[in-house]
């Protein structure tokens, strides 16, 4: 029994490889693994918490779950934009947490080839994006693929623990 299990969630994982959700930011295209991703849903009452980053707009009741939610435009140090019926939240998990992410607009679920995907180009010795874990190739556009583990420092983490 334990085998079936274990070989389930190895196909699970195969048929997640290579995938990702895509977004927008601006003009900008992004992409998360499909396999941090929980659901995509509209926008709703955002309920305020005194004394978080900028960024953390608060919290929102999702059946009964409370999830901080993260403007990823404001994370990235873009100008704020009002949001409006394009706007959603993608839900992810990282850590056990449940964490929303603000997008302008979601766009699809692709499959991007590993031969397609490289690492950011090196800028200077003193600076990464520390965000962007590589980029994908999709016909002649590119996508800035993230990573979910570092939207969120730990200590960032441990206090939106702390709050919920």
């Amino acid at each position: 029994m334990a085998d079936i299990i274990e070989n389930t969630a190895e196909l699970e994982e195969d048929t997640l490889k290579g995938r990702y959700l895509t977004f927008y930011i601006g003009n900008e295209s992004y992409g998360i693994e499909v396999r941090y991703v929980t659901e995509i849903i509209g926008m709703q009452a955002i309920t305020e918490i005194p004394e978080l980053p900028e960024y953390v707009k608060g919290i929102i009741n999702l059946r009964g779950k409370i999830i901080p939610v993260m403007d990823v435009r404001l994370r990235f140090r873009k100008e704020s934009k009002e949001y409006n019926d394009r706007t959603c939240i993608i839900v992810i998990d990282i850590r056990d947490i449940s964490i929303g992410l603000i997008v302008d607009t979601v766009s699809e679920v692709i499959t991007i080839p590993e031969q397609d995907i490289v690492e950011p180009p090196k800028m200077n010795k003193n600076f990464s994006n520390r965000y962007v874990k590589n980029i994908g190739k999709v016909g002649n556009d590119v996508k800035l693929l993230l990573d979910c583990e570092k939207l969120l420092t730990d200590d960032e983490i441990e206090n939106l623990s702390e709050v919920l």
